[in-house]
């Protein structure tokens, strides 16, 4: 079963956004309260939080797909739930590591990691009661495209820095998030924020399939920020989220 939120941050997306033919899905949605951005993320997020609970009490290790990396902040906080102190390797083109002072755009997409590691809680997290993760239990693969300030932060943090062929594994259960970005943009087409120079289609899955092969994953979390498929785009975006999902 294939856990889908189709949402970028509090924008329902359409059903082609996610080309998952033949799978089982349980589609987490709702009708999303008043309120500004973090308050509609927060409800909506909840509900992903307390399924991704009740699968691991179930013997389930969750698969999710989504439209941005906002919700691995659920998903980890869903494994905290149930009891599993999970660490995270999280493969982005971005840093996702800004806090809404450092952030020059204001854009929450890149923000989710620096609140996994406690930054900004009263946003999400202490409304999911997402304990903050240490630095040392946090890798970040394949980040380019860095700004000024996360570049600074990094540095500075003790959160490591991986190429995809050479991933250093934290201690215990694993959150495996992966923003599809982190692929080369000549070799995935159409995404909302392409960045060159990074590694090819193949290099990504031959990574994640390690990973996925020490049984350490408590859960796998993709994160699909693409523009609305145009001809030709489905059939690799469907080879993508099967290679990932079957890793």
């Amino acid at each position: 079963m294939i856990t889908l939120v189709p949402y970028h941050q509090d924008e329902r997306l359409p059903d082609a956004s996610f080309p998952l033919p033949g799978l089982d899905l349980i589609p987490v949605t709702r009708d999303l309260p008043d309120g500004d951005v973090w308050q509609r993320v927060a409800a909506l997020f909840e509900l992903v939080s307390a399924e991704i609970a009740d699968q691991v009490a179930g013997g389930t290790r969750p698969a999710v797909v989504s439209g941005d990396c906002l919700t691995a902040e659920a998903v980890l906080a869903g494994l905290q739930r149930a009891g599993v102190d999970a660490s995270i390797i999280w493969f982005d083109a971005h840093g996702d590591i800004h806090t809404t002072e450092s952030s020059t755009s204001g854009y929450i997409g890149g923000m989710p990691l620096r609140q996994i590691l406690g930054a900004d809680r009263e946003l999400l997290a202490d409304r999911l009661g997402l304990r903050p993760l240490p630095e040392d239990r946090a890798v970040l693969v394949g980040a380019r495209d860095l700004d000024p300030a996360e570049a600074e932060f990094l540095a500075s943090s003790e959160v490591r820095r991986c190429p995809v062929d050479d991933v250093a594994l934290p201690d215990g259960p694993l959150l495996l998030h992966i923003d599809v970005d982190v692929i080369d943009a000549a070799d995935l087409p159409g995404l909302k924020f392409p960045v060159d120079g990074g590694p090819s289609y193949d290099a990504v899955v031959a990574s994640v399939r390690r990973i996925m092969a020490t049984g350490r994953v408590a859960a796998l979390d993709i994160a699909c920020p693409w523009h609305p498929p145009e001809d030709g785009d489905d059939a690799l975006r469907t080879r993508l989220l099967r290679d990932l999902l079957s890793a």
